[in-house]
């Protein structure tokens, strides 16, 4: 027979809970040095299971501080899934992994309301069950083979961190961020992302392969398997909530508001694309940059925040106008994006 709980085990479970709902709802400020060594831990113990990929280990952690989602984009087997394993075993987060597929509807990602039962007799009433979508973090694998019903599910749940289900909207847990990654070469079977999904990215990135010297490493030691399985949290919940609210009030002066808006508006007027960037991705970036900024321990920002993130932020958003005779792709947005960044001059 099972053990009840007594009254002073419960009361510290509810005191707990209570705890972190405040957390939650009240994150403090943290000192922007304090910021940097949780940064600083999550990233050291993610590069335990990803070798050799420091700056995409760090792309990631900022994306994650500045409240966005990140979309991996790469040739099969360099890392894609196993870097958003690792950074959901490095924080004390609820996790889930959906691998998305042709066959996969709105309903098993959200959610869907099913028949109540009580002692085998149905009552007549509905109960909604959440879907994988109701974590931390969750990793859309291969987010392109799922067709564009189900991709479209996403929307609200990047935009507004809610879902509605049968006319009812349900907030999503705090932090919640989406890992995506897709693969570029396949064709058949996929369906591309349109440019509303894509706007939701904060981030798109690649891994790329690894240098010689890493990938006999990696040979040797398989991370993958050896020490993926065995990451501990070094981050509790509260304090990746404590440094996304702390990376909002980073200091963004107006001289880079500048710097970034004459950026946005040469990629309208830019003679080679047909679709530029969207105000939304010019907030993003700006979050991104104060999340940059945190991470290396400093309450303001600099231009080269602004500067080393707008490839990444920005070259997913933007459309090459096929009159331009210019191919159409993602390498070829980034070196318009950074054509762009070359013409204007950065303040000092």
């Amino acid at each position: 027979m099972r053990k009840r709980p007594r009254a002073d085990e419960l009361a510290v479970a509810e005191d707990r809970l209570a705890r972190e709902n405040d957390a939650v709802a009240n994150p403090p400020m943290l000192n922007p040095e304090v910021a940097r060594e949780h940064a600083d831990r999550l990233r050291a113990n993610v590069e335990r299971a990803l070798r050799g990929k420091p700056d995409v280990v760090r792309r990631a952690v900022e994306t994650l501080i500045a409240r966005g989602h990140l979309l991996l984009e790469d040739v099969p087997g360099v890392g894609k899934t196993t870097l958003a394993h690792a950074l959901a075993r490095s924080i004390d987060a609820e996790f889930r992994r959906v691998q998305f597929t042709s066959d996969l509807l709105p309903g098993d990602l959200l959610g869907t309301s099913m028949p109540e039962i009580r002692d085998g007799i149905p009552t007549g009433n509905f109960a909604f069950q959440p879907g994988p979508i109701f974590a931390n973090i969750v990793l859309a694998d291969e987010i392109n083979r799922a067709s564009p019903k189900t991709q479209s599910a996403l929307l609200e749940a990047m935009s507004d961190n809610s879902v509605s289900v049968d006319g009812v909207t349900r907030r999503l847990p705090e932090p919640f961020f989406v890992v995506a990654t897709q693969n570029p070469l396949e064709h058949h079977g996929t369906h591309p992302l349109p440019e509303s999904q894509l706007d939701r990215f904060m981030i798109s990135t690649g891994i790329g392969y690894p240098d010689p010297e890493d990938e006999a490493a990696v040979l040797r030691e398989d991370p993958a398997h050896t020490s993926l399985p065995n990451l501990n949290p070094v981050v509790t919940m509260a304090q990746v909530i404590a440094m996304q609210s702390t990376a909002e009030r980073i200091k963004f002066d107006e001289s880079l508001v500048s710097y970034l808006l004459a950026i946005v508006h040469q990629s309208r007027d830019h003679e080679a694309l047909e679709l530029g960037v969207s105000p939304r991705a010019a907030i993003s970036l700006r979050r991104a940059a104060q999340a940059r900024a945190l991470v290396d321990g400093r309450d303001y920002c600099i231009p080269e925040d602004v500067r080393d993130l707008a490839v990444d932020v920005l070259s997913h958003r933007v459309v090459v106008d096929p009159r331009s005779g210019r191919a159409r792709g993602g390498e070829e947005t980034a070196w318009v994006m950074r054509e762009i960044l070359e013409r204007i001059p950065v303040p000092l």
